[in-house]
């Protein structure tokens, strides 16, 4: 094994983790919205569950990711992505004995944090991964769209899961770009490897 094949590994091995992660975020974000569109719609219980269980989701995806790469004490936009997805999830579940408007503002402040920890995290490995350009993007949008919904919260408008489910399905769209990203720069990577 050569010295390069040997330093070149770890980040082969990071944007491996890095493509399934961003790929899994993706497919559940989908399904996400996908339920957000049809049953949650008119099923109240079903649209409470999912409206605590998505923050719990962004909390969990943090987690592990932040362990395939050193834990959260070495991925502080992790744990702080983490800790405020947390405390969303309870704020929601709170916010719903008030009203969907209540729990729009509240995702709202959740979108605008995790956003800009989402885009610092993007940043940050940006020199190590290479394309994340579009989870920049992503928390740049999100973080916008948190003022968006702390604004819309307090209009007279009627609020339902609906209009969560665009944010989340943007999220899933940027998770998917990125996932073909590194998938097609593996490839190009590859083939002058291959040509050799």
């Amino acid at each position: 094994m050569s010295a390069q094949t040997s330093f070149e590994s770890p980040a082969r091995s990071s944007n491996a983790w890095l493509k399934s992660y961003y790929y899994l975020r993706f497919a559940v974000s989908a399904a996400w919205v996908l339920a957000a569109f049809t049953v949650a719609k008119t099923v109240s219980p079903l649209a409470a569950v999912m409206l605590v269980a998505y923050p719990l989701w962004d909390a969990l995806a943090n987690y592990v990711d932040a362990q395939r790469s050193g834990g959260l004490g070495r991925n502080r936009s992790q744990l702080l992505n983490f800790v405020v997805s947390i405390i969303t999830a309870i704020a929601v579940a709170i916010a719903l004995g008030h009203s969907m408007n209540a729990v729009l503002a509240v995702y709202g402040v959740w979108a605008a944090m995790s956003g800009a920890f989402q885009l610092l995290t993007a940043v940050r490995r940006w020199k190590t991964n290479g394309a994340q350009w579009a989870m920049i993007l992503s928390g740049a949008q999100s973080a916008l769209a948190g003022l968006f919904f702390v604004k819309m919260a307090g209009d007279t408008e009627a609020i339902s899961i609906a209009n969560v489910a665009p944010y989340a399905a943007f999220g899933a769209f940027y998770f998917l770009v990125s996932a073909v990203w590194l998938s097609v720069s593996d490839i190009l990577r590859k083939s002058p490897q291959a040509a050799r």
